[in-house]
């Protein structure tokens, strides 16, 4: 059992080559090696792949189609260490082809993928949005990782210093509260905020996996730019309240795991098993008894990618894209070849016969199992206590 349970393999699967093949219908093993997006280097023959188009979030930031998540930079889920010069060079390169928003995150570390981040946009810093967030309970001396969640207003205003500096900037374009904390009134937050943004060192403001109530409350006090959630083909539980309440508000989406931590990029099977530490292994939508079930999924995008001549990870991004005009994906990497594939999914589109084709046959599928640990889930939609 624990043999099973720890089995790690390797796979000479090439997602960037799958079109042109169509080895995803043929029902070959697909095995993974648990690391950050699913697959080995990639064909870094193709040609380069652009992130033209631009999205407004908010109704005034605008940002790139597509963005790039820098949060495994640091460290990927099963503990190896990326090169730091090759991270720099995914950053610096994504600018190159278009990508002009880049998501971390003061727990990423804690405090290191800010690092990474902040040197490597130095010299372009004033042509890119940079998104970070705070609400871990982070010693501010130590960096080490305290017990529960802290928004409190003087927690954060010492937290945005901080970051300042590992950003290498004077201002935070799009500063998140991570997780709601349950403690702190949502009024003291985001009077926080509005006061950190007429300060200029935060530009615009917004939530991650937060309850609804509380975005109004926040929303009601100054403007919410985005709301930050898991989103894609895999997890579709947003669309049920949080993205229509971010189209009566005018809030804008971004979508953390658009490729559903690399399940999307059709790199499984059904004998998939991750190495101890990755936290996969606890989320049950992967386990050993829903994988073949869930795998359906998988099959309908790879026949997409066949038809359109794209990769899997290329119809996921397009798919979320083609939702709503202010739906953004930020797909993380740490392999430059990804990077250039993810950037590609800009360019494909659905028409709206096709778009309603493929909905209908995704919602003949019904994803078994959870998405995160029961513990990690109880911090979703967590709605702020009322300021007494």
């Amino acid at each position: 059992m624990e043999d099973t349970i720890s089995k790690k393999v390797e796979t000479g699967f090439n997602r960037r080559n799958f079109f042109k093949t169509g080895l995803g219908l043929a029902g070959g093993a697909l095995l993974t090696t648990a690391c950050t997006d699913h697959s080995p280097e990639g064909d870094t023959n193709l040609p380069d792949q652009q992130v033209s188009s631009r999205r407004r979030l908010g109704g005034t930031l605008e940002v790139s189609g597509i963005g790039l998540g820098v949060q495994n930079m640091h460290r990927t889920y099963q503990g190896t260490v990326p090169s730091r010069p090759e991270m720099l060079n995914i950053i610096r390169t994504a600018y190159d082809k278009g990508v002009t928003l880049f998501d971390t995150a003061e727990a990423y570390g804690p405090w290191e993928s800010e690092r990474i981040l902040g040197e490597a946009v130095a010299s372009f810093r004033n042509n890119i949005v940079i998104e970070t967030k705070y609400g871990w309970n982070i010693d501010q001396q130590t960096g080490r990782q305290l017990a529960g969640l802290n928004s409190r207003p003087e927690h954060i205003r010492l937290v945005v210093e901080n970051m300042l500096t590992r950003l290498r900037t004077d201002r935070i374009d799009l500063l998140y509260q991570h997780r709601v904390d349950p403690n702190v009134p949502i009024e003291d937050v985001a009077g926080a905020i509005k006061d950190l943004i007429d300060q200029g060192k935060v530009l615009h403001y917004g939530f991650s996996e937060p309850g609804p109530q509380t975005v109004r409350r926040a929303h009601a006090i100054h403007p919410v730019t985005a709301i930050q959630n898991e989103y894609s083909l895999l997890w579709r539980g947003p669309e049920d309240v949080i993205i229509p309440l971010c189209e009566e508000l005018g809030i804008g989406f971004v979508c953390w795991s658009p490729l559903g931590v690399g399940f999307l990029t059709g790199t499984l099977d059904a004998n998939t098993r991750f190495a101890p530490g990755d936290l996969r292994g606890s989320e049950t939508r992967f386990s050993p008894e829903n994988l073949p079930n869930n795998l359906r999924l998988v099959d309908l995008v790879k026949k997409w990618a066949v038809q359109k001549e794209a990769t899997p990870a290329q119809i996921s991004l397009a798919w979320l894209m083609a939702k709503k005009p202010w739906i953004v994906p930020i797909p993380g990497t740490t392999q430059m070849a990804h990077m250039l594939e993810n950037n590609g999914g800009d360019s494909i589109t659905f028409s709206a016969s096709e778009l309603s084709q493929f909905n209908s046959e995704l919602s003949a599928i019904e994803i078994l199992g959870a998405r995160l640990p029961a513990g990690v889930l109880a911090l979703s939609g967590v709605e702020a206590p009322p300021k007494l």
